[in-house]
């Protein structure tokens, strides 16, 4: 009888694991995805963006807002979609619960099932940022919109997360000596508890582009191209880097295990590298871009962990689909994207532009299938 009962217990237990598996799978499909940013004036249609993500089979995708005009275009397409609650929201949304239900309401659950919103991103890039109000309101606006989510029976198809640049690290090197800035640490820590609770990931904004900018007489550009290179050497964990990416993603797992977050995962929500800059942005070359995001696609094709995290494959957004021409700040800004604003490739990186991409759209009837 008790054998009987292990084996129904096992049965279960199996069917359980394969259930959280598939709800997992579904916030992020491989491990390549992208971000559409859109602050430009002389970019495609959405309707465009959705045949140049399909016939590039780039099925995951973030956008930093809600726009209606690409969540329709998204319909049907199978292109899964994390939208953005825009930083400007943050404060409403910790404060009124029933301003939450709203927003999800209109701007997810209206949507579903046809268009696949699989995730909403909560701010972009608060803790560490400049505005200390945003820190206090994040953890409510998050549980807000989760409650929301929840209580729509929407827990298991749409991830609520927040991405983080490295401001809210300290000791980034080596990786193993990582841990959040004392200031951030009070904040991030019940926001890590919480995510921990309804099982979102890390969301990491990593750019080797900029550490390498910032010390260049300091960093092989070699290593922050994924190229041959001597590398780094980590003595507390014995452990050898051949590339930064991988070491600034293990940085962060030091972080998250130093504030007692072993087992949380961490996806990289943004990375990039810019083909154009000023002046004092030497490093900011077609040649670098194209470098940096043809092995960058090479090693997320490995389907391969870190160092530190062998088991735990990496997960990457590329930053961006397009160059967006209204941003504001330095050159490089302006620069980081793969396809140019008429729908042209940048560079070189085995992908097709858009013009290509409506013929070839064509011979993609098995995409969805």
């Amino acid at each position: 009888m008790k054998s009987h009962h292990h084996q129904l217990l096992f049965m279960f237990l199996v069917f359980f694991a394969q259930k959280i598996e598939l709800l997992t799978a579904e916030t992020f499909t491989g491990t390549y995805g992208i971000n559409y940013g859109r602050i430009a004036d002389n970019i495609p249609s959405p309707d465009e963006v959705a045949t140049l993500l399909r016939a590039a089979k780039i099925k995951n995708v973030r956008i930093y807002d809600a726009d209606h005009s690409v969540l329709k275009a998204f319909s049907g397409t199978g292109l899964q979609l994390v939208v953005g609650l825009p930083n400007g929201f943050v404060k409403e949304m910790s404060a009124n619960a029933s301003h939450a239900m709203a927003w999800v309401k209109e701007n997810v659950q209206a949507f579903l099932p046809k268009t696949s919103v699989c995730g909403i991103a909560v701010g972009n890039e608060i803790l560490g940022g400049g505005d200390y109000e945003l820190w206090e309101a994040l953890l409510g606006a998050v549980k807000n919109i989760y409650n929301a989510v929840d209580k729509l029976g929407l827990a298991d198809v749409v991830q609520i997360s927040t991405a983080h640049s490295q401001a809210v690290f300290d000791n980034s090197y080596p990786p193993s000596s990582c841990i959040f800035r004392e200031n951030v640490a009070q904040f991030m820590k019940p926001l890590l508890e919480f995510f921990s609770q309804i099982g979102s990931p890390f969301c990491l904004n990593a750019y080797p582009f900029l550490a390498y900018m910032s010390d260049p007489e300091n960093i092989d550009i070699n290593y922050a191209l994924f190229q041959k290179t001597k590398g780094i050497y980590d003595m507390k964990t014995d452990l050898h880097y051949d590339n930064m990416l991988d070491a600034q993603i293990d940085a962060t797992y030091a972080a998250l295990e130093d504030a007692g977050f072993k087992k949380m995962e961490v996806i990289v929500t943004e990375t990039g590298w810019a083909s154009l800059g000023d002046t004092n942005e030497a490093a900011a070359t077609v040649n670098n871009a194209r470098t940096f995001n043809y092995n960058l696609r090479k090693r997320l094709a490995k389907k391969k962990g870190t160092p530190l995290r062998p088991k735990m494959v990496v997960k990457a957004y590329i930053f961006a689909i397009f160059n967006e021409n209204l941003k504001s700040g330095p050159t490089s800004e302006r620069n980081f994207g793969l396809f140019k604003p008429d729908g042209s490739i940048s560079y070189d990186i085995g992908f097709h532009g858009l013009s290509s991409a409506e013929s070839s759209l064509l011979s993609l009837k098995d995409f969805l299938l």
